[in-house]
């Protein structure tokens, strides 16, 4: 009965009640003891920095929103944003990451991907193969699917539809899917329990969607730097 929200209140009447901190919160922004409840304050990282309240404020996700196009523009800005110092020490630590993995295979195809938009490279994981693992790049086919292909720097390279390079090579003499050992794949997101948020397109999912009843390889592992996690993506 004392509660200060007796009624719904608009947007526009919490910007308008009484400020208790100049050009920041206003008294319905913030929760009254008499309510008898907790509440957080969400701010940008920006916004923190700009007023000093770093110490005070856990940013506890780097986006909320159930808005998957939203929340892929998101991502990819933050991921983009990504010093290159830092780019090239997270592709370092990736590279020894991937060759440690049980399940690395010897010899044989593996696939990565043409970095593109701030996607995490995979250059010295390449560089650092096996001698008889053949590194291959995705190659985009009539029936929308991915076959892939070798490739070695060097060789040629043409633009799909997309504007991401691929082996010049004719799609139908390229390797079908189910001809890879290992997948690297870029994420635009994930979260702690595997689920993954790409491009949207779905060009991995219809292309390994026969391992839904198969057992690997290949062996499927995405990749992405540590922004990209956020705290829960609902299954689609």
């Amino acid at each position: 009965p004392l509660a200060l929200f007796k009624k719904e209140v608009t947007a526009q009447d919490v910007l308008d009640a009484p400020m208790i901190w100049p050009g920041v919160m206003t008294r319905l922004m913030a929760c009254p003891p008499t309510c008898g409840a907790a509440a957080a304050v969400l701010v940008s990282e920006a916004f923190a920095k700009k007023h000093s309240l770093r110490a005070d404020v856990f940013i506890a996700a780097q986006a909320m929103t159930t808005d998957r196009a939203s929340l892929r523009r998101t991502l990819r800005t933050q991921r983009r944003s990504i010093p290159a110092q830092q780019r090239i020490a997270a592709a370092d630590t990736l590279a020894d990451q991937l060759l440690a993995l049980a399940f690395a295979p010897e010899r044989g195809y593996v696939a990565g991907y043409w970095a593109m938009d701030g996607e995490i490279a995979l250059h010295r994981w390449q560089l650092q193969l096996p001698d008889h693992a053949i590194y291959c790049l995705p190659v985009l086919h009539d029936d929308n699917l991915l076959r892939f292909a070798p490739w070695r720097p060097g060789d040629a390279l043409t633009t799909n539809r997309f504007g991401i390079p691929e082996p010049d090579v004719a799609s139908a003499s390229a390797l079908s899917p189910e001809a890879m050992s290992l997948v690297v794949m870029p994420l635009v997101g994930f979260d702690a329990t595997g689920q993954r948020l790409g491009m949207g397109g779905g060009w991995y999912d219809r292309s390994f969607a026969f391992r839904n009843a198969a057992m690997p390889p290949p062996w499927l592992v995405g990749v992405g730097f540590d922004v990209q996690c956020v705290e829960g993506l609902e299954v689609e």
